[in-house]
């Protein structure tokens, strides 16, 4: 049942509304708003939002995709929707809900199982209002993986948060053979200050970069400088002011997948 635009938003709506927000921002394992909204069917990310805001009121589709999910019961944030799922002898959400899928998804997931994580590529547009080029000949692009709490637990034990997690396709030889152009590389973009070694993802004025990144004493005694660096010797280090109004990090490289060709 499609809602009308002009349907009339109740307390009773609100409080449903507020009890399936709480249960979203809980921190169980879920999807992005955007993802889960084109998952299930219910439209991109600012439909789903407008559920979560009461902007829009629950129906029995939405409250059966948010349970199954959530992995939780509709009765849980909807006692009125559980009662007409029920009247209507629908089973339990995770066993009916139909998944929109594409020809290469994977099977579908034992319900009883942790919901799948999708951890997107990520966008050059960024919250920064403008984009910026990574090179003038990227390789081919890793849109999405989609691994389950398991594997980021074992593969990727601390980070700062699944919706930070983002995947940057390696570009340029500078950094070979650490990994190649077009490998894949597992970002977290909540890492904004450099205050220990590593490999970070920054952009200099519109070009971005992935290098190893070291904090060195300022020569003439102004605090700390970085000092950037390739794996790859035939490019030389070079500094870099942090304060540098040009500079920006977006984030740290938590792990590499380097390809070899056979």
């Amino acid at each position: 049942m499609v809602e009308s635009k002009r349907s009339k938003i109740t307390d009773e709506h609100r409080q449903e509304a507020a009890r399936l927000k709480s249960l979203w921002d809980d921190g169980r394992p879920r999807r992005t708003q955007a993802v889960f909204g084109e998952t299930y069917g219910l439209g991109n990310q600012a439909n789903v939002g407008h559920y979560l805001a009461a902007r829009s009121p629950l129906n029995a589709k939405a409250a059966a995709a948010f349970a199954s999910e959530l992995k939780c019961s509709v009765a849980d944030f909807s006692p009125r929707l559980a009662a007409e799922i029920a009247q209507l002898g629908v089973p339990s959400p995770d066993a009916t809900l139909h998944h929109a899928s594409a020809p290469h998804e994977a099977p579908a997931q034992n319900p009883s199982d942790p919901p799948d994580l999708v951890i997107a590529e990520y966008s050059t547009g960024g919250a920064m209002g403008h984009g910026f080029n990574l090179t003038d000949n990227p390789p081919g692009l890793i849109k999405s993986w989609r691994v389950t709490p398991d594997w980021l637990r074992l593969n990727v034990p601390a980070h700062t948060g699944l919706n930070n997690l983002a995947i940057v396709t390696g570009f340029g030889p500078s950094m070979k053979p650490m990994f190649n152009p077009g490998d894949p590389l597992l970002v977290d973009t909540g890492v904004k200050v450099i205050d220990h070694e590593g490999v970070y993802f920054f952009r200099v004025g519109d070009e971005g970069f992935i290098k190893l990144v070291q904090r060195v004493p300022d020569p003439e005694g102004a605090g700390v400088m970085l000092q950037i660096i390739s794996k790859n010797p035939d490019y030389p280090p070079y500094p870099m002011s942090p304060k540098n109004p040009h500079f920006e990090v977006l984030g740290k490289v938590l792990t590499v997948w380097r390809s070899e060709q056979f």
